[in-house]
């Protein structure tokens, strides 16, 4: 690259000319962006509507030249003798706008098509339309509402054709006449419409449009933003509505109109995205049927952003507001939204509201994730991954039960190892999410290299349990737990955190929710007492001397003892071995096989060396334990393993095919697992692979997919970061007509049931 070279101080009065001639030229410009130049709004936007036939409405807008107008600000209405369906509008001109973001935008001409029906008891239509436009000097006239009447074709040919559809309709008519001559409902896609477009990085407007005679309720509607990780949807504000007193739901606020809301973005990452906005939401014809819960989803590409918190965002300012009609509702009454989507926190099955992160409860919020936090590491004592390194330290403390300053020496070195360990693992969560960078509880685990290391250290631990060299001369042995001192104490606590990534215990999904969201001191608070919680039943040993006297008396049945935990860490490392094999295939785990064999070898040689007191022997060891480390870099240099088949019965995950199965209405069990992930292979074996399952997939219609996050995929990355998941596993159940439902992260039969049929039922 050309390094930059400081302009010569002789082309600096070149240069002040040059903006003196720009400033000349473009203050004539800045002079004539003046309001009185604009044209009255009518002539600028030259409005008529006439109807060629009865069932068809034609809206045309003569435009001035400098002129245009929004696709998204265009609404009509039909009321009279003619009942109208969706408004039908030319595809616009695409550009990005100041104000609204990404629009569309029309010149010269607009002719919108509203189709419908005729009443027959008319010859006239009122219209109610609204629209609004700017002017190329950089000044846009307020929203425009016009009401227009229409005069429809000869009645005897509308009348004509209304018996014609009711001689086709006969069965439906005579139900109309049944309850009292209600029209005919219309299909939902035609009595209700939605339609949404990004004002800005950190607001989307979204319209509701029934048509005349039918309504939607306010309460009931639920956006959520689904497809864009560090996205979610704030608190809706609604237009003004209509109160209005319903059988069912009693005093309810609804919209016979075009239904106006303003739904702000909240942001973790001001990067910008392609989201879709689900909208669930139910209506009715009046005097009619009711419809069942409708859901449309709509895609929205939402620019730049500024990172926002929910509080935040729920205290925003309202955009100015037209003043309420009698009978109408004011923005200011409208009590608290309906709530937002249920987010996917491990635990969180019956939970729909936001994560206190999310949620922007403030102290108490972090007071609740710090107490899930501190029970989540106790919980995590109990886990199969960290149970081999646990029962090193418990040996340790049995060790040293013969003074209680040992124990408490112990236990503190072992709780500043987890401590430290802990923050530099949250450290690097929440810095690389700040950098936009997709990373949760785990992640780690998803590089071959830091797997094969591991598998090296459980490796290398077992030997030094075995006796093949040693590290000093205390019981438990290994690179961690066989030094007697400090050293040894804060390199166990060290390697409890690094081997409790591929679990997530109870409690501690809702507490990295809130770590993940909320800012970088609170985040970091979270790891440290979830570290706190690992650490403290050793603790409780090392100081409660009631619990330190139950421990067993150090004698020579510590050596059995040691020697027979050696196994659970070669186990270990066959298990880490694995894994790396389906990541990397065979010639990964072949590598690093031998490789072990490097090391055990040069381990025995070191320790030999020691009695020999050699310095060129320890060197030659030294040099061995290079030579054994090289694949840790190797297996990053082969390609990924060949995709094998998960599960016969399961279809990979795909955002597009979830989509098409939801536009489908089916019900879709999705399964985001991980073959490092100790937990999803747990449910899998005990639920998921079960006979009973297949059964229920095949009862209720259902779709399983299955998501493999065993190797970095972004795709995955983003459907969990968009359901606020920390990890794997993320269980999500989608049915017709109603926002997801989120499983814990421990399944049972009876959990998985109910949640399939609830979802079928809908």
């Amino acid at each position: 690259m050309t390094p930059h070279r400081p302009l010569p101080a002789r082309h600096l009065p070149g240069l002040l000319l040059m903006l003196l001639a720009w400033l000349a030229v473009l203050a004539p410009v800045q002079a004539a962006v003046d309001a009185k130049d604009l044209l009255p709004v009518d002539e600028a936007f030259v409005l008529t509507a006439t109807a060629p036939e009865p069932g068809r409405i034609e809206i045309h807008w003569k435009i001035a030249e400098g002129y245009y107008l929004y696709r998204h600000r265009t609404a009509v209405s039909a009321s009279g003798d003619f009942v109208g369906g969706n408004l039908r509008l030319p595809a616009g001109e695409r550009h990005v706008d100041e104000f609204f973001g990404p629009v569309e935008t029309y010149r010269g001409a607009l002719v919108a098509i509203l189709d419908g029906q005729p009443t027959g008891a008319g010859a006239s239509a009122e219209l109610q339309i609204r629209y609004q436009g700017c002017a190329d000097i950089g000044i846009c006239y307020p929203p425009q509402t016009r009401r227009v009447q229409v005069r429809l074709p000869g009645t005897s040919t509308a009348a004509s054709r209304l018996a014609a559809l009711q001689s086709a309709n006969a069965g439906r008519d005579r139900l109309a006449t049944a309850l009292g001559g209600v029209r005919p409902a219309l299909p939902e896609a035609q009595a209700f419409a939605v339609d949404a477009i990004a004002d800005g990085g950190n607001r989307i407007r979204v319209r509701l449009q029934p048509v005349a005679g039918y309504y939607i309720y306010r309460d009931t509607t639920r956006f959520v933003l689904e497809d864009a990780p560090g996205l979610s949807a704030g608190r809706p504000q609604w237009s003004p509505g209509t109160a209005h007193r319903d059988e069912h739901f009693g005093e309810v606020t609804v919209y016979f109109e075009p239904a106006e809301v303003v739904l702000p973005v909240v942001r973790t990452r001001p990067h910008p995205a392609r989201a879709t906005l689900v909208v669930t939401f139910q209506g009715c014809q009046e005097g009619g049927i009711c419809y069942p819960p409708m859901t449309r989803r709509v895609a929205v590409d939402l620019p730049t952003g500024e990172v926002t918190t929910a509080a935040a965002v729920g205290a925003a300012p309202l955009p100015p507001a037209p003043a309420a009609d009698a009978g109408e509702v004011a923005p200011a009454e409208l009590p608290a939204p309906p709530e937002a989507a249920p987010d996917a926190s491990a635990g969180n099955a019956a939970r729909t509201a936001a994560p206190p992160a999310a949620a922007g409860n403030g102290k108490r919020g972090l007071v609740g994730a710090l107490l899930l936090a501190l029970l989540g590491g106790l919980v995590l004592n109990l886990m199969p991954c960290v149970l081999p390194v646990l029962s090193l330290k418990a040996l340790g403390l049995a060790q040293s039960g013969e003074s209680r300053e040992r124990a408490r020496a112990h236990a503190l070195w072992y709780t500043a190892g987890v401590l430290v360990a802990f923050a530099a693992v949250g450290a690097l969560v929440v810095g690389l999410r700040a950098a936009g960078q997709a990373a949760g509880w785990g992640f780690q685990l998803q590089q071959p290299w830091f797997v094969a290391a591991l598998a090296y250290l459980m490796f290398a631990v077992g030997l030094s349990l075995s006796g093949v060299y040693t590290l000093g001369t205390g019981v438990g042995g290994g690179l961690a737990a066989a030094r007697n001192g400090p050293a040894g104490d804060f390199l166990t606590g060290v390697l409890a955190c690094v081997v409790a990534s591929p679990c997530i215990a109870p409690f501690m999904g809702p507490a990295l929710a809130y770590a993940f969201a909320a800012p970088a001191a609170a985040g970091m608070l979270v790891f440290l007492v979830l570290g706190l919680g690992l650490a403290l039943p050793f603790l409780l040993v090392g100081f409660v001397p009631a619990l330190a006297r139950r421990l067993p008396q150090p004698g020579p049945w510590m050596e059995t003892v040691k020697q027979l935990l050696a196994y659970p860490m070669y186990l270990t490392a066959v298990w880490l071995l694995w894994i790396l094999g389906r990541q990397r295939g065979v010639d990964a785990v072949a590598m690093v096989l031998a490789g072990a064999a490097v090391l055990a070898l040069a381990l025995w040689w070191f320790e030999r060396s020691r009695w020999w007191g050699r310095r060129g022997a320890t060197l030659a060891a030294l040099v061995l334990v290079a030579v054994a480390l090289a694949p840790v870099w190797g297996v990053t240099r082969l390609p990924p393993a060949s995709v094998r088949a998960a599960d016969s019965d399961a279809v990979p995950y795909s955002a597009a095919e979830l989509d098409r199965l939801r536009g489908e209405n089916r019900v879709v069990f999705v399964n985001m697992t991980a073959d490092w992930c100790v937990t999803c292979k747990a449910n899998e074996r005990n639920v998921l692979a079960r006979d009973g399952f297949r059964e229920l997939l095949g009862r209720t219609g259902a779709v399983y997919m299955r998501g493999d996050w065993t190797n970095t995929d972004p795709a995955i990355s983003a459907f969990l970061e968009a359901h606020n998941a920390v990890g794997v596993p993320l269980y999500v159940v989608y049915g017709p007509g109603a926002p997801p439902a989120v499983l814990p992260p421990v399944l049972t039969p009876a959990i998985v049931e109910d949640a399939l049929l609830r979802a079928a039922a809908r």
